[in-house]
């Protein structure tokens, strides 16, 4: 990095940050990046230049996924840059590399609506794409033009190895006119969003063998990354895979980040002796002590987060809290609570809680869901806990955060 105005606004950054942090403001990734953006439009693409870097982007698993391709180069590299706590826009990212400054890799987890123009700004070597669905349609386009614009934004930029999950046939569009890339059997638990073609507006027929659209000749990619047997099945080579992280969904996310880490030159075993040490990322799938409770904290923000979650809860009985907010962050409007499926709780203890928790108590009322009430959530843990049993708790955006804070 060079020039005057680039080093100042480095020092902006860091030292904006640092005071965040002493005087308890946020966790020092946003404030500073925003001050050193106005002091240097162009920090972005300065503090990236000379870097290897990997973009993750999608709906649902950017933040866990960012953390798993993170310790997949570690296993080869000395420091990694990466935006760890989320803070998945420009600002963050300028926190992220100006906070690592010797790194020559990164991984940034980038909101899916500026991964175009972070695309532009900034040298990539891997753009990782896991899935597009509906989220805070108050914020975000519909998932088409998504879609549409990664696309635009691939094709500008032939340099970059593309990893994309082949099972999402929005992603498959977004990646289809790519000059480089790697397609992975990355699952897809929701697929409502993706009903209809996006190449030709006609209907997508999914079927256990895969999809295609009915009426043109889109048609899901054959992947060569793929798991099987307990093993990642990529290109003349086969490792095992044990993760310590629940969930089908994440061994999809760890297949992403093995095929993504690879493209850098990662040695897929080490790789994946690698991502298998991850047991908890920023407090997602922790399991912590709430007033005397044992509680699974778990995030979901959408109906397919929910989906994939619900499922992995399904694999017990005890008691649930689900907790929901609609504050900005979180989308203003919480109607999608209606497009999850939350039968499977159906025989459980269910505590709705949160500031919506009247809305998911409708939810759950015309699921046939019995369920009790608690908007506060360290009083909806006593609750389902009173009878000593672990309470799994899925929270969405910033009910997870408040969640954090009553440890």
């Amino acid at each position: 990095m060079t020039g005057l105005r680039s080093k100042t606004a480095v020092l902006a950054v860091r030292g904006v940050n640092l005071a965040s942090r002493r005087l308890g403001r946020g966790q020092g990734t946003v404030a500073g990046g925003n001050v050193g953006l106005r002091i240097d439009p162009g920090l972005l693409g300065a503090l990236a230049a000379g870097r290897r870097l990997v973009l993750v982007s999608g709906t649902n698993g950017k933040t866990t996924t960012t953390a798993l391709v993170t310790a997949a180069l570690e296993a080869k590299f000395d420091t990694v840059a990466s935006n760890s706590t989320g803070s998945n826009m420009p600002a963050g990212h300028v926190a992220a590399l100006a906070a690592s400054p010797d790194s020559m890799v990164g991984v940034l987890e980038v909101d899916e609506a500026y991964l175009p123009q972070v695309l532009d700004e900034i040298p990539s070597s891997v753009v990782l794409l896991l899935n597009l669905s509906r989220d805070q349609l108050d914020r975000m386009s519909e998932v088409r033009m998504l879609a549409e614009r990664w696309q635009d934004a691939l094709f500008a930029h032939p340099e970059v190895t593309v990893v994309a999950n082949a099972d999402d046939p929005l992603v498959a569009f977004a990646a289809r006119r790519a000059a480089r890339v790697r397609w992975v059997a990355g699952g897809l638990a929701w697929s409502e969003d993706a009903a209809g073609c996006p190449a030709c507006g006609g209907r997508i027929e999914f079927s256990p063998q895969g999809w295609a659209c009915g009426s043109c000749s889109f048609a899901r990619p054959a992947p060569t990354w793929r798991l099987g047997g307990g093993e990642v099945h990529a290109p003349g080579t086969h490792v095992p895979l044990e993760l310590a992280l629940p969930g089908a969904f994440n061994r999809s996310n760890a297949l992403m980040a093995l095929a993504a880490a690879t493209v850098l030159e990662v040695d897929l075993g080490a790789a994946a002796s690698a991502v298998a040490l991850v047991s908890q990322v920023g407090g997602r799938f922790e399991t912590v002590l709430i007033n005397g409770v044992t509680t699974r904290v778990m995030l979901a923000k959408n109906p397919a987060g929910f989906a994939a979650l619900l499922d992995l809860a399904a694999q017990d009985d005890g008691p649930v809290v689900v907790a929901i907010n609609a504050r900005t962050a979180d989308g203003l409007d919480p109607s999608w609570l209606f497009d999850v499926d939350f039968s499977v709780l159906q025989g459980r203890p269910v505590i709705a809680s949160g500031e919506r928790a009247l809305d998911l108590a409708v939810r759950l009322e015309y699921a046939d869901i019995p369920h009790r009430v608690a908007a506060q959530l360290d009083e909806a843990i006593s609750m389902a806990g009173e009878r000593g049993a672990a309470v799994d708790v899925i929270a969405n955006y910033t009910a997870f955060w408040d969640l954090r804070n009553l440890r």
